[in-house]
């Protein structure tokens, strides 16, 4: 497999690149291997940025559900105390 040598490596690397018969497809190889890096690595920062965005959205989320929950739990509390205590004497005479 021969494909040139990748430019922004040939700038990158100057002192590096000397292209030799014997030595340019393991160049070439190894700037393949760097190349593909250098794009899983830009891949993998996107996604992490991304799911620190996710984080930071559900945990929000997360801190209304729990308001909601609080503010739904009060107000079956008030229900439940406004509802009539039923007591011995009620049980019997039924």
């Amino acid at each position: 497999m021969t494909t040139a040598f990748p430019n922004a490596l040939r700038t990158f690397l100057p002192c590096f690149y000397q292209p030799s018969d014997e030595m340019n497809p393991e160049f070439e190889l190894l700037a393949e291997k760097v190349a593909r890096l250098a794009e899983l690595t830009d891949f993998l920062r996107r996604e992490n940025a991304e799911l620190r965005r996710d984080i930071v959205a559900l945990t929000e989320e997360n801190g209304e559900m729990h308001q909601r929950m609080d503010e739904a739990h009060e107000r079956v509390t008030a229900l439940l105390a406004q509802l009539p205590v039923e007591n011995d004497t009620d049980k019997d005479a039924a």
